[in-house]
């Protein structure tokens, strides 16, 4: 699956959504490697725990994390947390 597909479909069903989606490993051409990386900055995470932003991700994927994509690593923030990161 393509990065930008991805970063799409987390964009499009988490409202205020940033997405920037990676590779953590090399691919590996003989051997399916669908291994992604995902931080997601968006407002709509505010008051949730982890585990319920992280399943919004999920949601937003839908059947793509049963299909297309192995496993997602994911770091997710609301605009503020982000913002303090960079300081």
């Amino acid at each position: 699956m393509e990065l930008e597909a991805i970063e799409e479909l987390i964009e499009s069903n988490i409202e205020d959504a940033d997405a920037t989606v990676s590779r953590p490993r090399t691919v590996d051409e003989n051997h399916e490697d669908d291994h992604y990386a995902a931080v997601v900055v968006s407002p709509a995470f505010e008051g949730k725990s982890l585990v319920q932003q992280h399943q919004l991700v999920y949601d937003a994927l839908g059947d793509h994390m049963t299909t297309d994509i192995h496993a997602m690593e994911l770091k997710t923030y609301t605009p503020e947390e982000y913002e303090s990161l960079e300081e």
